[in-house]
């Protein structure tokens, strides 16, 4: 039996978005408790040349939006990347999961030899579908859910395993 690429995709990006959107939870949570600025959390990096919690959450929220978009064969709804609160990254993921639950098996399943072009600073980086998916989108989506994880329990927010990874 094969997988589909909906299934790869969609409920995939949905859980892990899920799985963030609790551990942001749990850091603003952490923030009240303890009477710390939630925008010292916001802007907390793992090293100085990363990304903050608040461009990790941004950026893995793009790249759930604009899989679905892209396998899809629409393009991807822009998104202001002016986040500043945890109010707001909880906004956006919910915005962004509301969008992926919106495409259907019909829109996304097929897309393995899709062609899809990314245009980056350093050029375009052309993709199929099914590349684009499992080499390009799961591994960034993770990759920024790690981060945003790994920052919180940096400072101290009580987080497992089981926090990242959910309930199947």
């Amino acid at each position: 039996m094969s997988i589909s690429m909906y299934q790869t995709c969609v409920p995939v990006l949905v859980r892990a978005l899920n799985n963030l959107s609790a551990v942001l939870a749990k850091g603003a949570a952490h923030a009240t408790e303890r009477n710390i600025a939630p925008e010292v959390l916001l802007n907390t990096r793992i090293t100085p040349d990363m990304f903050p919690l608040i461009r990790q959450v941004q950026i893995a929220t793009d790249m759930a939006k604009g899989a679905g978009a892209r396998l899809a064969g629409v393009e991807p709804p822009k998104m202001e990347d002016n986040e500043t609160t945890f109010d707001e990254l909880q906004a956006r993921i919910a915005t962004v999961i509301k969008q992926l639950e919106a495409y259907t098996p019909a829109q996304i399943d097929g897309s393995e030899d899709r062609v899809v072009v990314l245009k980056q600073r350093s050029g375009e980086i052309t993709f199929r579908g099914q590349d684009y998916l499992l080499g390009f989108v799961l591994p960034n989506v993770y990759f920024h859910t790690t981060t945003a994880y790994a920052i919180l329990r940096g400072v101290g927010v009580v987080l497992g395993k089981s926090d990242f990874i959910g309930k199947p």
